[in-house]
């Protein structure tokens, strides 16, 4: 985890389900996905590089989160697709815990 950029608390912790998922806007209007996987916080772009849509409205299942809307699923980690039809990776971000409070970085690890 980077220690640079600028870190925005974004949640606490207990407002992000056991494998589930939050979505937020940031104060700059950016919309991100929280998602609790196996025991870890993870943060993306919370829309799909396929359609444009929601990914806080999918499924979270074995370190990935699916999209509703056509089934492409991305890897919580690297936000890369696993399948099709999604061809390109979604923006992951750094996320950071003080207490129980989540912060995030939103200087992308991807693009």
């Amino acid at each position: 985890m980077s220690e640079q950029g600028v870190w925005t608390k974004v949640a606490e912790l207990d407002e992000i389900p056991e494998e589930g998922v939050l979505g937020i806007e940031t104060d700059d209007e950016t919309p991100v996905v929280l998602v609790r996987s196996e025991g870890e916080i993870f943060a993306m772009r919370d829309e799909c590089s396929h359609a444009e849509v929601r990914l806080s409205e999918g499924e979270v299942e074995d370190g990935t989160i699916e999209c509703w809307l056509h089934g492409s699923c991305f890897d919580l980690r690297s936000g890369a697709p696993i399948n099709p039809p999604a061809t390109k990776p979604v923006p992951t971000y750094d996320v950071k815990i003080d207490g129980d409070d989540v912060f995030v970085s939103l200087d992308e690890k991807n693009s």
